[in-house]
């Protein structure tokens, strides 16, 4: 049977665009519900087998212009407690953080915008989304809120200069990604078009054009990203429980020889046999 993943649409500009193919091409079939249109969560999640949710104009709590956000915060709640996998994009990422006692605040430096670089933490070489991703991926950043405090029990898989929390795992099957890697290059121009008060000093245009330089890159890491994520929709018996790391852990390492150490184990991870580290084969009992 084809795995059935909920896709939660929170704003007309941020569809799921090729993050969407890249699943479908992985062999998931995507139920879309553009909440951002009136379109209605679903009562009863059992038919699915994942949930992404998408990102947005808004804030996590901006419920008095986004009415729907409380029953996507109580969704969110609800695929960690049943153990559904779920990946949240930008305001996904905040919603999942938030919904479960993490912060999100406006980033007091101002928005973080672009194709930009984010660098893996040492909990990343072995997570079963992201251990086989590289060290400092490109992403596309378009964000100026950000999760400043991650939920209890949460563990900091990537950072960047700008935003400490760019990825993070919570429970078993559960990751949030502060960045996108959806966009094509009419959703970037299009952005870039609305030009926000607060992006009035940027040259946005030469933004949105080095972002769109850079898509087939993201590609390259970012479609194999969506397969493994495929494949934990398939088959989520397969990862391991998160190990037990307080937040505090994922602390930025600023003393070089663990910055060669945890290079070196990441290094050591990413040429490990296994497809999926953390990931136990499917006849293994």
């Amino acid at each position: 049977m084809t795995p059935l993943v909920l896709v939660l649409q929170l704003d007309p500009t941020d569809p799921p665009a090729r993050l969407g193919q890249w699943l479908r091409d992985a062999g998931v079939e995507l139920d879309v519900r553009a909440l951002d249109a009136g379109e209605q969560l679903p009562t009863d999640l059992s038919p699915y087998q994942g949930v992404v949710v998408l990102g947005g104009w808004m804030g996590a709590l901006d419920d008095d212009v986004a009415p729907f956000l409380p029953d996507v915060r109580a969704l969110l709640r609800q695929t960690v407690a049943d153990e559904v996998p779920t990946l949240g994009v930008c305001l996904g990422h905040q919603l999942l953080a938030v919904a479960h006692g993490g912060q999100v605040r406006v980033h007091p430096d101002g928005p973080e915008v672009g194709a930009l670089l984010v660098a893996k933490r040492a909990a990343g070489g072995t997570d079963p989304l992201f251990g086989t991703l590289p060290i400092t991926p490109d992403v596309i950043q378009w964000h100026s809120d950000e999760v400043h405090v991650l939920p209890p029990g949460a563990i900091q898989l990537y950072s960047s200069p700008h935003t400490d929390y760019q990825a993070f795992r919570l429970g078993r099957l559960a990751w949030g990604i502060q960045f996108h890697i959806e966009n094509s290059a009419e959703m970037i121009r299009e952005w870039a078009a609305q030009r926000e008060e607060n992006l009035a000093h940027y040259d946005i245009d030469a933004i949105a054009d080095r972002a769109i330089g850079l898509l087939d890159d993201i590609e390259e890491v970012w479609r194999p990203f969506a397969a493994v994520f495929a494949d934990i929709v398939r088959n989520p018996d397969a990862v391991r429980p998160a190990r037990g790391v307080p937040t505090t852990t994922a602390a930025p390492i600023t003393d070089p020889a663990a910055i060669r150490a945890a290079l070196a184990a990441e290094l050591t991870s990413s040429r490990a046999s296994l497809p999926m580290p953390g990931v136990r084969p499917p006849d293994e009992t």
